[in-house]
């Protein structure tokens, strides 16, 4: 990716606020957020429960709507789209990876991975190489035809990770990935992640552990729905390992 290319905003927000409303109650979930992600950035979101990192994440996945504030993604006013338009966008310029991994049961990891492209229209020969090459990159390509309960919790994830970038989006959300991993399949993760980033892929992980947090290259730390820092990591964890990440993603 060129510099110039690195140095455009993927995500803008501007005087983001949201509201919840119960009727009897209203709590401010985010409280005047302005924040800008460039293109093929390796971010950090951090906060303990309650800081609004949730409701921050929700929204930048186009899948909640802030209660006032504006929020472009790629270039697009997320605020103007319709129900429709939003899932468009969703599907085409962001990946998501859930801590519960998300997979469908009775489907084979390589058919899980085409789920996304079918709602793409891709053709079914096209997503079946796709597929197949998703899982090669992320270290199953010996494993397309098992299902994911045949699979360990990081192979599970890595399955996850092939998904979300399965229709070549511009941004990768990653909500807390590591929640349900031991010690060892996180730092396969989070290395996988890193080997992503250098790819050219925009990632952005939720998640409450420092150790985490330390593999990526900025870190945003939120407390009652504010941004209280907002820090280089210039010092991020060095990829160690020479598994996960075994082929191009083009």
């Amino acid at each position: 990716m060129s510099d110039e290319k690195k140095n455009e905003a993927l995500i803008e927000l501007k005087n983001l606020v949201k509201i919840y409303d119960t009727g009897a109650l209203r709590v401010l979930g985010l409280d005047k957020i302005n924040l800008r992600i460039d293109r093929g950035e390796f971010v950090a979101i951090m906060g303990h429960s309650g800081s609004g990192k949730s409701t921050l994440m929700n929204i930048l996945g186009c899948l909640d709507r802030p209660t006032l504030g504006e929020y472009y993604l790629d270039g697009t006013s997320v605020a103007e789209l319709s129900p429709n338009e939003l899932s468009r966008i969703r599907n085409k310029k962001i990946g998501f990876v859930f801590q519960s991994f998300n997979l469908i049961s009775r489907m084979t990891i390589e058919k899980n991975v085409e789920v996304p492209m079918i709602y793409a229209r891709m053709k079914p020969a096209e997503r079946k190489t796709r597929a197949l090459k998703l899982l090669e990159t992320v270290g199953l390509g010996s494993r397309t035809e098992h299902e994911p309960n045949e699979l360990s919790g990081g192979q599970r994830q890595r399955v996850a990770i092939a998904r979300a970038l399965a229709n070549e989006p511009p941004l990768l959300l990653a909500d807390e990935p590591t929640g349900n991993l031991d010690s060892q399949a996180s730092v396969e993760i989070m290395e996988l992640f890193a080997k992503l980033h250098k790819s050219g892929v925009t990632v952005v992980v939720v998640t409450h552990e420092e150790n985490i947090a330390a593999y990526t290259h900025r870190i945003i730390t939120f407390q009652d729905g504010r941004v209280i820092s907002d820090r280089r990591n210039d010092h991020p964890t060095p990829v160690l390992t020479t598994g996960g990440l075994s082929g191009r993603l083009s």
